[in-house]
């Protein structure tokens, strides 16, 4: 199934929202209904495809005309990504940043075949799995026509060893898919973002994707073992052990580069066996920083769950923290702010944890309010986006961030984002409502999730910049650093080049000029084009 292409995921799960939000909306925002209704697929005017010459030598690349698109449908849906900007621009027929071409390899050779056709008609090219970026992943530079190359038809296991838990897989498998794949022989990944239901094995790895289970699965990133990378300068093969002193680890240089420097073609990750238990509950804190000294504890000297989250006070209050509830009083009394806490793990291993980090959650002052909103929670987990869909229907602005730092560093951090939307949103005629959670945590440190709702201003993209902005730079300034898990991009490139330093940016461009001499991959995501 394709996604929707101008909103998130499946449009058979589109709802409206319920009456009390969009009241709330009206009293408290002053969000007013659309003035004019989105574009229609069929509305939207597109530029010409690449040149007849490209196409053919891309046809031959990859085993023939039907695997090259060049219809307005296809290249549309092949569009930018996610993000709420991405998503206004889109239903205004805005299409600045849409592919010549779509093409759709089956192998690493044909990868490598595909990126010689592109250095010889001079085009860039942009790796798509699931097409979430919601950081501008997908929007290089328009110096020069692209192509999207669609790794859908890559996306076999290709290899299980259960003795060492290992399975390699290729780049456009859908998490789903994959999670059924190791199922049939008794394991898991782990993985589960927001994002789950859609997003892909490469995009996971090379956006150093987080999932809401990290707290006992680990990071993508933690995960992968090794990598296959076809690059224009040839194909790059890292990790051959589980960990290794045989000098600076090259698969960190692939994890993360969003397409910058090659088409990851395969990952090799560390697999689990199959959870028996899964048990999800709510816990009350009085307040953020209460429930946020217990997620502390709970992080440092353990015993560790497996999902581990915390909605500040708006949040716990707006019922964002349990989404399918949203607008109901899932939350009793509404009063101070919710954890969600999760256990998987054998039968015994679990009511062991579930115990024991009960008993050090009420010494940090919270109150166990069952199984019921854990499970509700874990019902509704990927339906947020879902919800955005519905608000923007609705004539409000809704945008998500997040970032990270050490846990001495997290109130300020969590003040200052805060002030500065806020601040900037409301001089701006539209004071928004800004709601955070805590959602992967660390020994040494946490993540913040932001999600913010206002209403749309006259042009509800360039009202939106500011604010962004301001926060990026509040986040710079109190030690965060400017991405967590949704990555750089082209919306945090610049922020991310300082806080990379001259020096590491610098040394990035050299890997970049040695593996695609001509600048041909994803163009202005995360470095700047020279």
């Amino acid at each position: 199934m394709d996604m929707l292409w101008s909103g998130w995921g499946d449009p058979a799960r589109a709802t409206p929202l319920p009456d009390a939000v969009t009241g709330l909306l009206r009293d408290l925002l002053g969000v007013k209904p659309r003035s004019a209704e989105p574009l229609t697929l069929d509305e939207i005017a597109v530029p010409e495809p690449a040149p007849a010459a490209a196409l053919r030598a891309l046809a031959d690349a990859v085993g023939g005309e039907a695997h090259v698109r060049t219809g307005a449908e296809a290249r549309i849906r092949h569009t930018r990504g996610k993000s709420t900007p991405d998503l206004l621009r889109i239903r205004g027929g805005d299409v600045d940043a849409i592919p010549a071409a779509v093409v759709l390899p089956a192998s690493h050779d044909e990868v490598l075949a595909v990126l010689d056709v592109c250095a010889e008609h001079r085009l860039a090219l942009v790796p798509f799995g699931g097409g979430t970026s919601v950081v501008g992943g997908l929007s290089p530079e328009p110096r020069r026509p692209f192509v999207a190359l669609d790794l859908a038809r890559m996306d076999a296991l290709i290899a299980l060893d259960p003795v060492s838990r290992t399975a390699t897989l290729q780049p456009g498998l859908r998490a789903p898919h994959a999670e059924a794949l190791l199922a049939e022989h008794g394991f898991t990944l782990g993985h589960f973002p927001q994002s789950y239901e859609w997003a892909t094995i490469g995009g996971f790895a090379a956006a150093r994707s987080s999932g809401q289970a990290s707290a006992g699965y680990g990071r993508f990133d933690e995960m992968v073992l090794g990598l296959t990378v076809a690059t224009p300068a040839g194909t790059l093969d890292v990790g051959r052990a589980p960990r290794s002193a045989a000098g600076p680890d090259l698969r960190q240089l692939v994890l993360g580069s969003e397409g910058a420097f090659g088409v990851i073609t395969s990952v090799t990750v560390r697999i689990r066996p199959l959870p028996g238990t899964r048990v999800y509950e709510g816990w009350r804190f009085a307040s953020f920083e209460e429930g946020t000294a217990a997620l502390r504890r709970l992080a440092q000297d353990g015993p560790r769950p497996t999902v581990l989250r915390l909605s500040d006070e708006t949040e716990t209050l707006i019922g964002l923290a349990q989404p399918d509830a949203i607008g109901s009083s899932g939350f009793p009394e509404a009063a101070g702010c919710m954890a969600i806490v999760g256990y998987e793990g054998t039968e015994e291993d679990t009511a062991y944890r579930r115990e024991r980090a009960a008993a050090v959650l009420r010494d940090a002052g919270g109150t166990c309010l069952g199984e019921a909103p854990g499970e509700r929670w874990a019902h509704g987990r990927y339906s947020a986006p879902y919800l955005r869909d519905a608000l923007l229907d609705a004539g409000a602005f809704a945008e998500t961030l997040e970032t990270a730092a050490f846990w001495s560093r997290l109130p300020e951090l969590y003040a200052s984002v805060r002030e500065a939307l806020t601040t900037t949103l409301t001089e701006s005629g539209t004071p928004p409502l800004v709601m955070c959670h805590i959602s992967h945590v660390y020994e040494n440190g946490a993540s913040l999730y932001f999600t913010v709702v206002s209403a749309q201003g006259d042009d509800p993209v360039a009202h939106w910049t500011p604010a962004k902005h301001a926060a990026n730079e509040a986040i710079l300034a109190t030690g965060g650093t400017i991405s967590h898990h949704h990555g750089v991009g082209s919306d945090h490139r610049d922020w991310y080049l300082r806080e990379a330093g001259p020096l590491g940016i610098d040394a990035l461009q050299a890997v970049k000029r040695r593996l695609d001499p001509t600048g041909l991959l994803n163009p202005g995501i995360l470095l700047p084009t020279d």
